[in-house]
């Protein structure tokens, strides 16, 4: 009970906090008075790392192997310890006796503290109860950990915390490395897929005077010598067509993106995007891509279609679903909005089947778009196309041939979630500016970084950009997809975090 009270009462617990944090301290002063200052240590030579060791025992059984890890727990401490050795690949058990290694060096070892990292040449063998293990000969302290990890049984588990302390979080939850390696062999296998297509990866500005290529409201910062506001990028897009524009004809950029917005469990202030286009190509071409891309990757590193997301199992195997927005508004709602002709109609259609207009431009459109984002979008699980948008709310897109009040483009939902976005790129420098025009008359009254035109962007546009397909992927949540994150700070390694004490 005593026991329990003092884990209850914090000042407690930040006085046992401050004994242990001491007695590290004198540890390493003393280590330092003998002249073996732990921090001196410049290299450590590893031979083999623990699951190698595992996955290879019968071979390697009785071979001299040095491995270099953190120490995780300590058993035993008499003539005989047992610690297990942590490293990038796994666990593995150490078995030390002081009759087989220098007394100084075992003596020296019995002192170390859970955390500590150290360098290990010894024997693979496996003890009386079968465990693998590696018979230690000599052991050198790498480097001294001077804060205590959290407690063994609990670990580390406030969400909050392991965010803010992701290099605890990785210690303590080996689980959560799995989630990064896969982020990594996603982006690895993505640039695979678009080398081996003709895909040139490029690298565009991330500070620009003028903030564009998307509907976003940026960070502004200020450039000292220039004496000059930028605009942290919220797009790749206007720089890559314009590489287009000079005869690259496919194009991508994997980079960070930046939005001065909400933050949730779907959006970072800063997050990770894949950028393509494509000469002589258009929207399907688009749509064939990323289903072959998305598909085939879920099957390299997971080795199946299945996952399962947000409760939800979805299928990500080949054949997905293409619907235009309207038909996606008619077959859940039941309203036929290519039957309705004006914009009044339209607007009293969506408010008839409860879309909040507040605030809304009053057209055809925007009444069409607002039924798909309020209602509809979160009623789509498995993957699904949804193309044809209006051309109120995608400025850079292509107007459709058969209706000019839609434009070539879709974006993919997955388990109510947006994965990408694409265009039949808008080609034509002159309704390109119109729409410009629009849009900065539009939203120029409250915000002065909206209220810019990216003049150079029309003059490109004005030597001739090719019919193009653009696509856009957010890797953060694809990458939620195939972990089975419910947030995108699960997939991020720092994420962005309100300050403590705010």
């Amino acid at each position: 009970m005593a026991e329990k009270n003092r884990k209850d009462n914090p000042q407690e617990q930040e006085q046992d906090l401050s004994q242990i944090l001491q007695v590290r301290r004198d540890k390493l002063a003393a280590l330092q008075k003998e002249g073996k200052d732990p921090f001196q240590q410049t290299k450590f030579t590893v031979s083999a790392h623990t699951q190698q060791i595992k996955d290879h025992f019968d071979q390697m059984e009785g071979q001299a192997v040095t491995v270099a890890g953190r120490l995780m727990s300590k058993r035993g401490m008499g003539k005989v310890s047992f610690c297990d050795l942590q490293d990038k690949t796994g666990r593995i058990q150490l078995y030390a006796r002081r009759d087989e290694m220098d007394e100084a060096v075992y003596n020296a070892f019995k002192k170390y503290d859970i955390g500590d990292l150290v360098g290990v040449e010894g024997e693979v063998f496996r003890t009386q109860r079968g465990e693998m293990s590696v018979r230690c000969k000599n052991v050198t302290l790498l480097s001294k950990s001077l804060r205590p990890l959290p407690e063994k049984f609990h670990g580390l588990q406030d969400k909050e915390l392991r965010y803010r302390q992701r290099y605890v979080d990785l210690i303590m939850n080996p689980e959560v490395r799995r989630n990064f390696e896969i982020r990594s062999q996603f982006i690895r296998y993505l640039r695979a897929f678009l080398d081996e297509r003709g895909y040139m990866e490029v690298e565009t500005p991330v500070l620009n005077t003028i903030s564009g290529g998307a509907t976003a409201r940026p960070f502004i910062t200020h450039h000292n010598t220039l004496d000059l506001d930028m605009y942290m990028r919220i797009a790749t897009e206007l720089h890559l067509k314009r590489l287009i524009v000079g005869g690259l004809e496919r194009v991508y950029e994997i980079g960070r993106i930046f939005r001065n917005e909400g933050m949730d469990t779907k959006h970072n202030p800063e997050f990770t995007t894949v950028e393509l286009y494509e000469a002589y190509a258009d929207f399907h071409d688009m749509m064939d891509l990323f289903e072959a891309f998305l598909s085939s990757a879920a099957q390299k590193i997971l080795g199946t279609y299945e996952v399962t997301w947000q409760g939800e199992q979805i299928s990500l195997a080949p054949g997905w679903p293409r619907l235009t927005m309207a038909q996606a508004v008619q077959q859940y709602l039941g309203v036929d909005f290519m039957a309705i002709d004006s914009d009044e109609a339209a607007v009293a259609a969506a408010k008839g089947v409860g879309i909040d207009m507040d605030g809304v431009e009053p057209t055809w459109g925007h009444a069409l778009y607002e039924c798909f984002d309020q209602k509809v979008e979160g009623m789509l699980i498995q993957p699904t196309f949804i193309t044809m948008h209006p051309v109120d709310v995608s400025p850079l897109a292509k107007r459709s041939a058969q209706d000019p009040r839609l434009t070539e483009r879709f974006e993919l939902f997955i388990c109510r979630s947006e994965m990408g976005n694409a265009f039949s790129e808008l080609n034509d420098p002159i309704d390109q500016k119109q729409r410009f025009q629009k849009q900065v008359e539009l939203r120029a009254g409250g915000d002065e970084e909206a209220g810019m035109m990216d003049e150079d962007y029309i003059n490109a546009l004005e030597y001739g950009l090719p019919p193009t397909g653009g696509l856009g992927i957010g890797i953060d949540r694809c990458v939620m997809l195939l972990t089975g994150a419910d947030s995108i700070r699960d997939v991020i390694l720092f994420p962005t975090m309100k300050p403590l004490g705010d």
